[in-house]
């Protein structure tokens, strides 16, 4: 019997799409042989207003991973009114890829010590694995998980798994993806540099900067 892939899921607003986002997505493909799935959120209930709409983050997504083995981008949030939960988009895959599938959602440890605000937080696991990867000023710390977010240590300290062994089962697990190097480059800086004219090309894989000359994305407003 053929065993697929596991599918890692790599959630988030992608405003824009940089390289630091495309090297955790191979880092986590080439560590866990897995298929990773990139989906940009429509209205991520955590952030404020995205700058590009969801057709352009979607398209700028798309020149970055193209030509990258095993990895892809999932439109699903794109078309949900309302906030994107991580467990409606959870409860639909799983109902499409079945029962026994491994499936993993990726997060950065800043979004870990927050975990306790996503929405129905603890079904999460009933639905697949978490991955963690640590982010510049926030790293997977268990003291200090222990300290910020009580309720989220308590409930993952018993999940703790190699990630390798994701997929062997279908959900329930967490686990660390050590990075060979953090990565400097945030969406939230990017578009900075863009709008007071600094040095950014070098942040986003050639065909992303582009799209973003090309459709005037994050510069200051005109009137």
């Amino acid at each position: 019997m053929t065993v697929s892939p596991m599918l890692v899921c790599y959630g988030g607003t992608f405003d824009p799409v940089h390289n630091g986002h495309v090297a955790v997505a191979r880092t986590v493909r080439d560590a866990l042989s897995a298929q990773v799935a990139l989906l940009p959120a429509h209205d991520p209930p955590h952030k404020g207003p995205t700058r590009a709409d969801a057709r352009q983050r979607a398209a700028m997504l798309d020149l970055a991973v193209d030509g990258e083995p095993g990895l892809s981008v999932d439109r699903r949030e794109l078309s949900r009114q309302g906030p994107s939960f991580t467990v409606d988009t959870l409860t639909e895959l799983r109902g499409e890829l079945g029962a026994e599938a491994p499936i993993a959602w990726l997060i950065g440890a800043d979004s870990l010590l927050q975990l306790a605000s996503w929405h129905r937080w603890r079904d999460l696991f009933e639905l697949a694995h978490l991955l963690v990867v640590d982010r510049p000023g926030a790293a997977v710390d268990a003291d200090a998980l222990a300290q910020q977010a009580p309720e989220v240590h308590a409930e993952i300290a018993p999940r703790w798994r190699d990630p390798v062994q994701f997929a062997e089962t279908a959900h329930g697990g967490i686990a660390q993806v050590p990075m060979p190097a953090l990565r400097p480059e945030s969406s939230t800086e990017l578009r900075r540099r863009i709008h007071d004219g600094e040095p950014w090309y070098d942040w986003v894989p050639p065909a992303v900067a582009a799209y973003i000359i090309r459709h005037g994305l994050y510069k200051p407003a005109t009137v």
